[in-house]
């Protein structure tokens, strides 16, 4: 299974059709907000049979999207948010604990517009893996290159998490 994670494209939408090409065919794309009005164009864009899971950001200002979904991605539980309510500009922490305490297995979000990836480890509890793909438009980490993050389950079910940048 492979997915693709973005965020924070602004409906700057060249470098997304870019990376859906390249990338392709997908079993799933997963947006995590501030697509302002390219979400109803973007399951255009991806091959028949992708799932596109996609969540509102903080500029999703006209948007019916939904804040913060839960979804199953093979045998993990994945917290799908923008982040702007976690607080994630000033680090992760506040997300970690609400994942932790809903039990999820994945926390993914974006607005940082900063590729992250850690598992963090907790004694007496299990790993939980925390994402942010960076943005495809705006990127504000060091050397500003556009990002974004594949996941794929092997054949055992294993996650694997890739951080790619154009």
């Amino acid at each position: 299974m492979k997915i693709l994670i973005v965020s924070d494209t602004h409906r700057r939408d060249e470098n997304l059709k870019e990376v859906i090409a390249r990338t392709k065919p997908l079993d799933m794309l997963i947006h995590l907000g501030d697509a302002e009005g390219s979400e109803s164009e973007i399951g255009a864009w991806v091959n028949e049979g992708c799932d596109v899971e996609m969540i509102l950001g903080n500029n999703d200002f006209f948007s019916c999207l939904d804040r913060e979904k839960d979804i199953m991605i093979g045998g993990y539980r994945a917290l799908l948010t923008h982040g702007h309510y976690y607080n994630v500009s000033v680090g992760a922490e506040t997300l970690k604990r609400e994942a932790r305490a809903r039990g999820f297995d994945i926390a993914m979000y974006g607005h940082t517009h900063r590729p992250y990836y850690e598992i963090d480890k907790k004694a007496g509890d299990k790993d939980l893996i925390v994402l942010n793909p960076g943005s495809l438009s705006y990127p504000r980490q060091d050397g500003h290159k556009p990002s974004y993050m594949l996941m794929e389950l092997d054949d055992s079910g294993v996650a694997h998490f890739t951080l790619n940048f154009l």
